[in-house]
């Protein structure tokens, strides 16, 4: 299935979740989070993955300072994995100040967006496509969308060039 969500279209609304500094659950509204601000949204097949891991999230972490002083207001990391495991796979970048790690839990969200990903063949079941969306006022101003498990235009770099 090909991907939905492109350039110039308005972001999909829909909740996020994740455990906050209480490890209490907050949920967000995608819609809420990007009226009026500029956000970056990073898709990843999973946590603990090892092309997440090591590639895809470091790179927004490593340049997050460099997507503010270009106007983001917030960068969002979503993967289809609950809430609790986000929190822990957050843990795992102890240099990380302004990715915020968010679940979607069910799909729901990455359903929306018209990016699941079927590795069900693989054992890992229906997982989002690895992506980036540079959101602005809630519309899609950049859509970088991988085919399949490839890294090749959704990195933070690639973000940054989009701005």
């Amino acid at each position: 299935m090909a991907p939905t969500i492109s350039a110039g279209d308005v972001i999909p609304d829909g909740k996020l979740s994740y455990l906050d500094e209480n490890n209490q659950k907050q949920d967000l509204s995608v819609h809420s989070l990007a009226a009026g601000k500029k956000i970056v949204i990073v898709g990843v097949p999973g946590a603990f993955t090892p092309t997440c891991s090591q590639k895809h999230v470091p790179g927004f972490i490593e340049k997050a300072e460099e997507l503010k002083a270009k106007g983001v207001d917030e960068i969002l990391c979503v993967s289809v994995n609950d809430h609790f495991v986000m929190k822990e796979w957050s843990k795992s970048f102890p240099e990380n100040k302004h990715v915020k790690f968010v679940a979607d839990g069910s799909g729901a969200y990455t359903r929306s967006l018209g990016l699941e990903l079927d590795l069900s063949e693989k054992g890992l079941g229906i997982r989002c496509r690895r992506f980036a969306l540079l959101v602005e006022d809630q519309k899609v101003k950049a859509a970088n969308i991988e085919s399949g498990g490839e890294f090749t235009v959704s990195s933070a770099d690639d973000i940054l060039k989009a701005l």
